[in-house]
């Protein structure tokens, strides 16, 4: 029997991803758990002190926990499983509704945003929420990654059968490969982020039977990301 491999001297083998899964959601719980009772503590003590300045530290206490909490509750969504319920969803409705879901997430960056919609009366059958997410996590990356001067053109339309949306992001720089995109969770780690958006939205995707690729030009300096999804009564084998 070969060898394990050595990483600085010891044992070293990979984990399955579905372990690191299993492994971060019991992480998640746990903390929030001890969080939850650190903030019926702090909120009791609230109670007990007099001081205007015990009571203002004490609040900004329970925010700190409650934003940690919040990055932990993300964090478990980010690596849940996707189970959607599909619903028939008008494509444009889809659009209008993602419209204004960017427009109140993101009101100062989504004014540079340049929609071209051509849907018609064309049906999807997909899980509103899970869809939604998928969305908004394409337009947070698009927002936060490096972005080059320009707008961001988001189009949409019915392409063979099929619903197609492209986002094009300008990128005066970009040496990322994409031939995996979204197959890489944790590859790439920021502050608050780690690396697991894109992973999620190729997982809601292709639950929905649909496909998840991005490619950059560096001729006009552009990275697009596109999703293709079937139509509603077309079979992603179909399409």
């Amino acid at each position: 029997m070969a060898d394990k491999p050595v990483e600085n001297g010891k044992d070293f083998q990979s984990v399955p991803w579905s372990d690191a899964i299993r492994f971060i959601a019991q992480l998640s719980h746990d903390l929030r758990n001890d969080l939850n009772a650190i903030e019926l503590q702090s909120a009791y003590i609230e109670e007990l002190g007099k001081s205007e300045e015990l009571k203002n530290e004490i609040k900004r206490l329970r925010e700190m926990i409650s934003r940690l909490a919040s990055t932990l509750q993300r964090l478990s969504r980010a690596v849940g499983e996707v189970k959607p319920n599909v619903i028939p969803y008008p494509a444009s409705d889809f659009i209008q509704d993602l419209r204004g879901k960017i427009d109140h997430d993101f009101p100062e960056e989504s004014r540079e945003i340049s929609w071209e919609i051509q849907l018609g009366d064309a049906m999807l059958n997909v899980d509103p929420q899970f869809f939604e997410e998928a969305f908004t996590e394409i337009f947070a990356n698009a927002f936060r990654h490096d972005r080059g001067k320009g707008p961001l053109v988001a189009r949409a339309k019915i392409d063979d059968k099929r619903f197609l949306f492209t986002l094009c992001e300008p990128k005066d720089s970009f040496d990322l490969p994409t031939q995996n995109w979204g197959r890489e969770p944790l590859r790439k780690m920021s502050q608050r982020h780690y690396g697991l958006g894109l992973n999620r939205v190729r997982g809601i995707v292709e639950a929905h039977g649909g496909e998840l690729n991005a490619q950059y030009d560096p001729k006009v300096s552009a990275l697009t990301t596109t999703v293709r999804l079937p139509l509603s009564g077309e079979s992603s084998e179909e399409a």
